[in-house]
């Protein structure tokens, strides 16, 4: 792949492949050198080996739509009715999904039906962050929240409320700004905070980015090794790059309409890999799989849960 000024998107996939209904939350794991990632309304976690090709699924009771490890592998998910530790047993010869439960290991009170967890990840510190969203996105129902999930094992109260449609967590490398998107149609808004990396508090919310002044919506994110801050463009097919000040600097369009969340991945961290949600009507052969571009630039390792689970 191309590292020059305009690199090559290429799909990663093998030829074949089914596409995810909504593909999200790429976590690079370096111990395998392998990537996951869900497909929320298919209730599985996925895994592609890069070097090798070799791709398993893992399919739970509710939808998944975040996933963190904590440091012997075990998955901490964000699923419909809370936060699920999903122990992952190695996939069969058969190739089907394997069945896999969660054990519940926290719930926050949803503010209305029809709720489930969004976006969600580790905090430099190690604690889970995720926010929720109710699933219906044309009721518009602000009733999402933030959480915090800390190392003991304690839910907070909700640390941000009032979100349509919770996405974009993200931390500078340094770990003392906190980034937060909601990418209903109705917001478009990209926030950043102070954070407290001590008590991880997040304060003094600011409009970092307003992509109602850009194309598409601030769907999830990645922080590179610079701190500058790289946005899936849900709708538009794009990828945009903020500096830390805010100001746009790079754009990077991918096959896929939808492209949902990037993490950075691969042997030397230089590899951004991108999930995609396939649209209900118009989808392209793209659309709704995994894609992986080398911008030039590195990322960060993605922090482990600090607690056992």
């Amino acid at each position: 792949m191309s590292a020059a000024a305009n690199p090559r998107v290429e799909r990663v996939e093998a030829p074949g492949q089914a596409p995810a209904s909504v593909g999200e939350s790429p976590v690079w794991r370096a111990n395998e050198q392998a990537l996951y990632w869900v497909d929320i309304p298919a209730r599985k976690i996925a895994r592609l080996r890069i070097d090798s090709g070799e791709r398993s699924e893992w399919l739970l009771p509710e939808k998944v739509a975040c996933i963190a490890f904590d440091h012997r592998g075990t998955v901490l998910a964000g699923c419909e009715t809370g936060l699920f530790a999903v122990k992952l047993t190695e996939s069969s010869a058969s190739g089907e999904p394997v069945q896999v439960t969660g054990r519940k290991l926290a719930a926050p009170a949803f503010a209305c039906d029809d709720m489930r967890f969004n976006d969600g990840r580790c905090d430099r510190q190690g604690r889970f962050w995720a926010g929720t969203m109710v699933q219906d996105m044309a009721a518009a129902k602000p009733a999402g929240a933030l959480y915090r999930f800390d190392e003991r094992g304690a839910l907070s109260a909700p640390v941000v409320e009032g979100l349509i449609t919770q996405n974009g967590l993200a931390w500078s490398p340094d770990g003392t700004t906190m980034y937060l998107s909601d990418s209903h149609p109705l917001r478009r808004q990209i926030w950043a905070f102070d954070y407290d990396i001590e008590t991880g508090e997040p304060r003094n919310r600011r409009v970092f980015a307003d992509l109602n002044h850009h194309a598409g919506r601030p769907d999830g994110a990645a922080v590179d090794a610079d701190g500058c801050y790289w946005i899936c463009a849900n709708d538009a097919g794009l990828l945009l790059r903020f500096t830390p000040e805010g100001k746009l600097d790079r754009q990077i369009a991918v096959p896929a309409i939808k492209p949902s969340m990037c993490a950075f991945g691969g042997r030397d961290l230089d590899t951004l890999f991108v999930t995609s949600i396939r649209p209900a009507a118009n989808a392209s052969e793209h659309d709704g799989h995994l894609f992986a571009v080398r911008p030039g630039v590195t990322g960060l390792p993605e922090p482990e849960f600090a607690g056992e689970l």
